[in-house]
């Protein structure tokens, strides 16, 4: 027992001395989340940068459940270039507790992002009634003098302010509130007359978790770009599991010149987007595949196996190693040529498909993307 005393004695003596040395606080960073930024790999397109963005989201100074620096902190940690806060205009469910002032969440922000190198890009939120539902400016000039009531003949009243800035409008969410988001929404006069006076410039696909189906139909006959943003009010680590690998807050993939916000002016006037939703893609068929023939690539043939069809031939099966070079996830189906039916390509990795000597490629329906609302793009495997 006195052994037992004596030790403890020291332990406690030991221990006190230890915590006197470090001002009397024991500290343990060790388990302290490290400050690191992730990089979302998608190399570049046809000479395009690829910078990944979302323009929908909200913070206490609408209806979210954050401050704006916590955006800036979650863009800097997943890899964004570029951010927009869209505060509602009509909705402020806290004016009691903060101050009503569209212009705000920017400003607090404005520095921040500056210092943390991500493109803050002025926007608000016109939120009518459902419909004709709501619409993002992105590009204005001061927030504040957007009409705040609701009253649907001021609907067009609405959207002029955001016309006389010269900003670029997107239909949000237009499958909002409806019964199912694949059928119960149609397109609207109201949303109609926008498109004609080319004020509309683009409409959501993704939104948050939604895929709003009609909506890429809508955007491929009359000529919208496709955009998907998060449309987060609480803290996107919450709402996302970012653990899994090919999970990202849905956003809009952007081929621009260069890094700046008026080349993602450009690309959005463009068209050159694609909506990013983790595992799937939407957009226009050409911008997908040049993208997936930038991200995958087919090695040579590295082995070759003799066999015997079911006449007794002798064939060859030739093996490949295909490699994602991306942080992006593909699923293919195979269509035309005889060779791995199935192929799924998670980010930065690969996979080894055979086929048939004598082909010099095999065709894949994209699976994991979407050029309309029933339509995947097919693709080419070039074997060498």
């Amino acid at each position: 027992m006195k052994k037992y005393l004596s030790l403890l004695t020291f332990l406690l003596t030991a221990a006190s001395v230890t915590t006197a040395q470090n001002g009397e606080v024991f500290r343990m960073s060790e388990f302290a989340k490290p400050k690191k930024r992730e990089i979302i790999r998608i190399p570049n397109v046809d000479g395009y940068q690829v910078l990944k963005a979302d323009f929908h989201m909200h913070t206490v100074f609408s209806d979210g459940h954050v401050w704006p620096n916590v955006r800036v902190q979650e863009a800097w940690n997943e890899g964004l270039d570029a951010i927009a806060y869209t505060e509602h205009v009509e909705y402020t469910p806290y004016k009691a507790d903060v101050k009503v002032d569209n212009t705000r969440s920017y400003d607090l922000a404005e520095n921040q992002a500056a210092e943390n190198n991500i493109i803050l890009i002025r926007g608000t939120e016109i939120t009518r009634q459902t419909p004709p539902g709501h619409f993002n400016a992105l590009f204005i000039g001061d927030a504040s003098g957007y009409i705040a009531d609701n009253d649907p003949s001021k609907d067009k009243a609405a959207i002029e302010k955001a016309v006389q800035q010269d900003a670029f409008l997107f239909w949000n969410h237009p499958g909002w509130k409806a019964t199912t988001i694949e059928g119960s929404y149609e397109w609207i006069d109201f949303v109609d007359q926008l498109q004609k006076e080319k004020v509309l410039g683009g409409i959501e696909v993704f939104n948050g978790l939604g895929f709003h189906k009609k909506a890429l139909d809508w955007a491929m006959d009359k000529g919208l770009t496709v955009m998907a943003n998060s449309d987060i009010h609480n803290l996107v680590a919450h709402d996302y599991d970012l653990a899994t690998d090919y999970v990202h807050r849905t956003m809009t993939l952007i081929l621009a010149k260069e890094r700046s916000a008026e080349s993602i002016r450009e690309a959005l006037e463009a068209g050159r987007t694609v909506a990013w939703a983790s595992k799937y893609l939407a957009g226009k068929e050409e911008h997908i595949k040049r993208l997936f023939n930038a991200c995958v690539e087919v090695g040579p043939s590295y082995h070759s196996k003799k066999s015997k069809d079911a006449n007794g031939n002798e064939t060859r099966t030739n093996y490949y190693e295909v490699t994602n070079n991306s942080d992006l996830y593909f699923e293919l189906v195979l269509r035309s040529g005889n060779g791995t039916k199935k192929i799924v390509l998670y980010p930065s990795s690969s996979q080894i498909i055979t086929a048939k000597d004598g082909q010099s490629n095999l065709q894949y329906e994209l699976v994991s993307a979407y050029i309309r609302s029933d339509e995947h793009p097919i693709v080419t495997l070039a074997l060498k």
